[in-house]
């Protein structure tokens, strides 16, 4: 993939040219780093959700819901 990159980086022409390939990497490396960081804490929540839902269904299965 690295390799791929600096091929097309090369066969720019111009400084223009490099600059918007570059550009380009790091808008990219930005949106999977933004996505992954989302990705992450709407797991988080989801597990916690889950894990509340989980100990207060045991609760009223075990008649303890109230004490």
């Amino acid at each position: 993939m690295l390799k791929s990159l600096f091929k097309r980086i090369k066969s720019q022409k111009g400084m223009s040219g490099v600059l918007v390939a570059l550009l380009l990497v790091i808008v990219g490396v930005g949106l999977v780093a933004g996505v992954q960081s989302y990705m992450q804490s709407a797991s988080t929540k989801i597990q916690t959700s889950a894990d509340t839902a989980i100990d207060s269904a045991t609760q009223a299965a075990s008649g303890t819901a109230g004490n």
